[in-house]
């Protein structure tokens, strides 16, 4: 069985190393995209199993990105890891939007495998 894909889609350099550190160690195959518009490309090439994503993000929101994901590929969860609060209600419109799972920054990278598990 092939490697389950997984696109990160963030612009923060040390998160993308620390993200894409823990997920390759755990047998997960990370794609890259530092940007919203490259994240939303990269979406229609990879077809990933995960997305997670950033809020905050340069060109397209984290949320433009779930809206993007979920109307055109409804079966591919998308995690969030912002820095932003739960109760935000920029975290509250993601759900709204279809986001399936929320990871506040910083994060414990024992709880970033576990949320990944439960989607791929």
């Amino acid at each position: 069985m092939s490697p389950k894909k997984i696109l990160i889609i963030e612009d923060d350099n040390l998160i993308i190393k620390i993200l894409d550190f823990i997920l390759k160690k755990e047998g997960y195959e990370t794609y890259i995209s530092k940007d919203g518009n490259d994240g939303i490309e990269q979406i229609g090439i990879l077809q990933p199993d995960l997305i997670i994503t950033d809020i905050m993000m340069p060109y397209k929101s984290g949320l433009e990105i779930t809206a993007y994901s979920k109307k055109n590929y409804p079966s591919i969860p998308v995690i969030i890891v912002s820095a932003l609060g739960k109760e935000d209600l920029t975290v509250i419109e993601g759900f709204k939007l279809g986001v399936d799972d929320f990871i506040a920054k910083p994060f414990n990278p024992i709880e970033l495998v576990l949320r990944v598990k439960r989607f791929v």
